[in-house]
């Protein structure tokens, strides 16, 4: 039969995952939304901390004893989740991402933690992060190795599930790397969901399945979210504009597919927030975490909690901001509408409520001011016959009351955003 192999780069690794593709048949239909994985979790997005944007495969702890992926790492993150507010605001989750294994499984075939690095292992860590109210998440990955080089799954799905079950896991995030097949990879994901729900312990499960199928076709979400709560479609991001601003593009140029998948229990996940790290101006720091609320996505910041800014803090912790990214309703929202370099995202929420995002992609000049007719807006519904406006980012500011007549003026800094909440005046 004939085949066709694709190299997919990621993470730095000169070969992270080969799937060889066979011509398949493949049937796909609309998503429904009531269609999830039923395991009871993620009914709203997933909010935590994630270790790799900020400190990568950092195993040298002779050296960085500060930022290698260690015990010390997580428990002083943990510390701070939960003495910082980030725990009050939904950051719930305290997630390890690649290379906190050893690189050999120990002699009943189980994954073990690196023992210079986590001496006291897994359980121990998670014991002290639900001592501070949190939960534990780790990483494996569906193929024979994951991205950095360690143990994968393959082979082992079930043995693996009831170790991260044994340890006292909360969170799976399950990368994509070094599989065979696109069978291979279908069948590993399915197989890991099964697992997890099997040793009776609620474990969100967190998938990369789609990222690793659109080389070859168009994925299955209806497939994708019968298995997983969160999925992600694009490459790691990292801390730079263009890399946000082409994950938004992604978004929107495939919402028609995307979009309609989410909702409580399953959501798109556009990768870590990288808030408070080096890469983004200000106004490009509120355009992630205004569109990351758009977007319905989880919200995983990757920073250092020891040293961010009071300013990328409050950000962060904006409860404005995060009620829109955790709105009951379960909407994922969309961009509307796009003028020269302005797009409008909007989004759905409960209590006949809509978020607005107002974003300037410009990256020359000054503020651009900006008018849309309030008519154009929540689908024609949001101010029919009235609503009262209120800007929650930059600064918050109570615009006031408009009717569906009348139009809104704004003005948005460079790669800026300008978010509303949109409250519908019946009477």
């Amino acid at each position: 039969m004939n085949t066709v192999t694709m190299r997919l780069l990621r993470r730095g690794q000169p070969m992270s995952c080969v799937l060889a593709l066979r011509f398949l048949a493949l049937v796909l239909w609309d998503v429904p939304a009531t269609w999830t994985l039923d395991n009871g979790l993620a009914m709203t997005p997933t909010m935590g901390w994630l270790h790799w944007e900020r400190f990568m495969c950092n195993t040298d702890c002779q050296e960085e004893p500060d930022s290698c992926i260690s015990e010390n790492l997580f428990m002083q993150m943990a510390d701070l989740m939960d003495s910082e507010g980030w725990k009050e605001v939904g950051y719930e989750y305290l997630c390890i991402d690649d290379c906190w294994m050893a690189p050999q499984r120990d002699s009943k075939g189980r994954l073990q933690a690196d023992p210079t690095r986590f001496p006291s292992g897994i359980h121990y860590l998670v014991n002290y992060v639900h001592s501070k109210g949190l939960k534990l998440g780790i990483y494996a990955d569906v193929g024979k190795k994951t991205c950095a080089g360690y143990p994968g799954s393959f082979g082992h799905y079930d043995i693996d599930a009831k170790t991260f079950a044994d340890w006292g896991v909360d969170l799976l995030k399950f990368d994509g790397c070094y599989c065979d097949s696109v069978e291979q990879l279908a069948d590993g994901y399915k197989h890991m969901s099964l697992a997890l729900n099997k040793t009776g312990r609620s474990i969100v499960y967190s998938c990369e399945w789609p990222l690793y199928m659109w080389p070859f076709h168009k994925p299955n979400y209806t497939e994708i979210r019968q298995y997983c709560n969160h999925w992600r479609n694009t490459e790691d991001v990292y801390d730079s504009w263009q890399s946000v601003k082409s994950i938004l593009n992604w978004a929107s140029f495939n919402q028609k597919t995307i979009v309609s998948a989410a909702g409580p229990g399953g959501w798109n996940d556009p990768d870590m927030l990288v808030i408070g790290n080096f890469g983004l101006s200000w106004d490009q720091q509120i355009t992630q975490m205004a569109l990351w609320a758009i977007m319905a996505a989880p919200l995983f910041m990757s920073n250092d909690l020891r040293h961010i800014s009071p300013q990328a803090k409050a950000l962060l912790q904006n409860k404005d901001v995060i009620a829109i990214n955790q709105d009951p309703l379960g909407k994922q929202g969309y961009l509307l509408r796009k003028e020269d370099n302005i797009q409008v995202w909007e989004r759905p929420l409960s209590d006949l409520s809509w978020a607005v995002a107002i974003v300037n992609l410009q990256e020359i000049g000054g503020p651009h001011s900006f008018t849309i007719n309030i008519a154009s807006l929540g689908q024609g519904v949001a101010c029919n016959p009235a609503c009262h406006i209120t800007e929650l980012l930059p600064m918050k500011t109570k615009l006031g009351f408009y009717e569906w007549t009348s139009c809104l003026k704004t003005r948005i800094n460079p790669t800026g955003t300008v978010l509303l909440r949109l409250e519908s005046q019946t009477t």
